[in-house]
């Protein structure tokens, strides 16, 4: 006697989980522009990597003799593969099967997940679609919740301890509401595809019986919705362009808090000059300039990847490579607001300064800050109490800081872009003060400029001769500055600096934990 027909059931449930949802819900998502949830994983993950883990998992149908009728797997399919060659655990929500929500299955699949990737210390990706609860919960049984109102989820738990080890990705394809969408912004990096996804903490229908609102889910949290409102970092064009943007994320950073991030062969000299950053910064303190060439030529060519793009816009927050090497990248974008600092870039900052520290990123800073933003919207947006937040969390940080004062470093605010015990260089552009040069002689001249015969004569005097006072070179004088430097020796500054701070950066490892912030 043997265990074949237990055998053949077992290949019979493997081949029913592969058929997804059925050929007509298969053709129906991709009627929809979306790829299946197994198609997604062998888009993203090297060619025959993949590992799956629950297989054939999932709810069966039986006689009374015990033989199955029928099989119907669980709506998330996940295991570990390997992306260009390093481990990853991952996880993907299949919207051919209930809509993607959730089942008790599908639910301990994602315990699972997220807790293969903490035991493993491998990154984390999730590729989210789905409905999230129903009033029956996950039991999907009338009159059963099938959920635990005396503990705290342990997802929600894994999510945390996740975040605090090892790297999180996490993608919304298609509609994302409830739970999912509570993963998907449980992450280092949260990306959404432009036109296919969704991103809803309660769907049209519960908006218009709650609140008698009638809206579509594009209107409600379509990506014009969510890339500026800071809930999602990163657009993609299509699933394609997702895994692109998944594959770079993850090549700057290490596979867990405790490891370095790989330095990759770099072509680009380290003591290159740019030429164009001679004159790149206009004279005229009122005339603006573009940042991200600034960036562009003074990192490793080609490897900038800027996170968050459209929100916080006066800050710009990203990775990059320097000789090889992955540091943070934050600058002031002078086009938005000044560069000011706003409520919604402090909290940028602050995400952005955490997620570096955790993974011991060093952080170069580019700064041109008049300070804070100032007027009733600001004020309304509480910026002074999240610029403070930010501030709080910056000095907290124990990776290396290298900032380069471009043009102003005004009030406050220019604080959170020093780092503790920060490595300052400056550009012969550079000025600083308590206040921006027009602002303070406005306010500190008032009268003065009143009562002289020719009011804008005097106020352009007293603006040239406070313009002198905060200029670089007597700061650098008084060492105030670690050095005045020329902008076309900035790459090969910051290449020399990272080689002087890497005993320090071998001694950083580890999750990081922080105190209480305003």
């Amino acid at each position: 006697m043997s265990w074949k027909d237990e055998v053949e059931e077992i290949e019979r449930r493997r081949a029913r989980a592969l058929e997804q949802g059925g050929a007509e819900a298969v053709a129906k998502q991709h009627g929809r522009g979306r790829l299946t949830a197994r198609e997604r994983v062998a888009g993203l993950v090297d060619k025959d990597s993949f590992r799956e883990i629950g297989g054939i998992s999932g709810a069966s149908e039986r006689d009374e003799q015990g033989n199955t009728l029928d099989f119907t797997p669980t709506n998330v399919v996940m295991g570990m593969a390997s992306i260009e060659g390093h481990p990853v655990v991952i996880g993907s929500d299949d919207f051919t099967i209930r809509g993607g929500a959730y089942s008790q299955g599908s639910l301990r699949k994602g315990i699972y997940t997220d807790q293969l990737a903490v035991n493993m210390r491998v990154p984390l990706i999730r590729m989210l679609e789905g409905g999230g609860a129903s009033v029956t919960g996950a039991s999907g049984v009338s009159g059963r919740s099938g959920y635990d109102l005396t503990a705290s989820s342990p997802l929600n738990l894994l999510c945390m301890e996740a975040l605090a080890t090892v790297p999180v990705v996490c993608a919304a394809l298609g509609p994302v509401a409830g739970f999912p969408a509570a993963r998907l912004v449980a992450s280092h990096l949260s990306i959404m595809t432009r036109d296919t996804a969704q991103v809803l903490t309660g769907g049209p229908a519960l908006v218009e019986r709650a609140l008698g609102i009638k809206i579509t889910k594009e209107e409600l949290g379509g990506a014009q919705v969510h890339m500026r409102s800071g809930v999602v970092n990163n657009l993609a064009n299509d699933e394609e362009d997702a895994w692109q943007q998944i594959r770079a994320f993850l090549s700057y950073l290490p596979a867990n808090v405790w490891e370095r991030a790989p330095v990759t062969e770099c072509s680009d000299p380290r003591g290159r000059r740019a030429e164009e950053l001679l004159s790149i910064v206009p004279r005229n303190r009122r005339r603006v300039y573009k940042i991200r060439r600034v960036i562009e030529r003074i990192v490793d060519e080609g490897s900038f990847f800027e996170m968050t793009p459209m929100f916080g816009r006066s800050q710009v927050t990203g990775l990059a490579r320097l000789n090889g090497r992955s540091v943070g990248i934050l600058a002031n974008d002078c086009f938005q607001a000044g560069g000011s600092m706003t409520a919604e870039g402090a909290q940028k900052i602050r995400r952005f300064a955490e997620f570096c520290d955790s993974f011991h990123l060093p952080i170069v800073s580019l700064v041109d800050e008049p300070g804070f933003m100032i007027g009733p919207d600001a004020e309304k947006a509480a910026t002074i109490r999240y610029g403070m937040e930010a501030m709080f969390a910056v000095l907290q940080t124990q990776v290396p800081w290298m900032a380069v004062l471009i043009r102003k470093a005004f009030g406050v605010a220019a604080g959170i872009h020093l780092g503790p015990q920060a490595t300052v260089l400056a550009w012969p552009s550079a000025e600083a003060g308590a206040l921006p040069v027009e602002s303070g002689v406005a306010l500190a001249y008032r009268k003065e400029i009143e009562a002289a015969d020719d009011p804008a004569a005097r106020r352009r005097e007293l603006e040239d001769q406070i313009a002198a006072a905060q200029s670089v070179f007597p700061r650098a004088e008084d060492f105030g500055v670690h050095d005045l430097i020329d902008p076309r020796d900035t790459r090969p500054r910051l290449c020399d600096w990272l080689d002087a701070v890497e005993p320090q950066l071998r001694l950083l490892t580890g999750p990081r934990s922080y105190s209480p912030r305003p």
